[in-house]
């Protein structure tokens, strides 16, 4: 299998990084990594401007960017609810028969960390990792509707709402205003707005500081389940979120 030579080497340069060399010279890594100054230069910008490494003002020294500190935080978290949410996932399956999703923030998306394919599910569409936008879909507008003002702010700033369906919600100011009402009810739903003839609802976990960590949501076929149903199926969600909410510490 080919190497890309470039994306090696950088990440060669991060690996130098460690408890006895948490900063270190653009000559330090020149020698290191066996290469030109001017190449290792070129490289340390790419990865500065990513937020993988910064530069200390004062000496010139490079060390670890907090792109990676974020990036390791959404590891750590989502391993965390995944393991304490997975038993409330089967257990939400279990009883509507519908598939049942968990997910979390990343960039401007929603991720997929993990699922429960329901035993009277159609829906295949879904899968862990796969990523969903946040404006058609109930997990994306719980995961923006506890984000802070300031951070809902950045995320929006040149947000493209992509039109999935013709119930999509293509403009900033409707999407906000369904984001009030979220933070309201305390669940978000997607009517058709991202996949034809699905609807889904979706409901918060918090952490134990009271942040939005994840999102978990249960997905249905408009032709199986009717508002009616979908509604009973809106309480069995609030009570597991809450239940793993509480588990995570998180105290209303």
């Amino acid at each position: 299998m080919p190497i890309i030579q470039s994306l090696d080497r950088a990440l060669r340069i991060l690996n130098l990084f460690d408890d006895q060399n948490k900063e270190l010279k653009i000559t330090d890594i020149s020698q290191q990594m066996n290469l030109h100054k001017s190449t290792v230069h070129s490289l340390l910008k790419t990865l500065q401007m990513h937020g993988y490494i910064d530069q200390e003002g004062h000496t010139g020294k490079y060390r670890l960017g907090m792109t990676l500190v974020e990036k390791g935080q959404l590891l750590l978290q989502g391993l965390d609810i995944r393991g304490a949410a997975r038993p409330h996932l089967q257990e939400l399956s279990d009883l509507t028969g519908q598939s049942v999703h968990l997910v979390i923030m990343d960039g401007h998306e929603g991720v997929y960390i993990d699922k429960v394919e329901g035993a009277k599910a159609a829906i295949r569409y879904s899968r862990i990792g796969r990523r969903v936008p946040l404006h058609s879909s109930a997990v994306g507008k719980v995961l923006a509707a506890y984000r802070s003002p300031g951070e809902l702010a950045r995320i929006l700033d040149n947000y493209v709402f992509h039109i999935h369906t013709p119930q999509t919600i293509d403009r900033k100011d409707t999407f906000l205003e369904v984001l009030r009402g979220v933070r309201h009810d305390g669940v978000a739903f997607d009517r058709e707005e991202n996949e034809p003839g699905v609807r889904c609802a979706a409901a918060p976990i918090f952490d134990h500081t009271g942040h939005c960590a994840a999102a978990m949501s249960i997905s249905t076929l408009v032709s199986h389940v009717d508002e009616t149903q979908l509604q009973q199926f809106v309480k069995l969600l609030l009570n597991e979120t809450r239940r793993i909410s509480a588990q995570l510490g998180y105290r209303s």
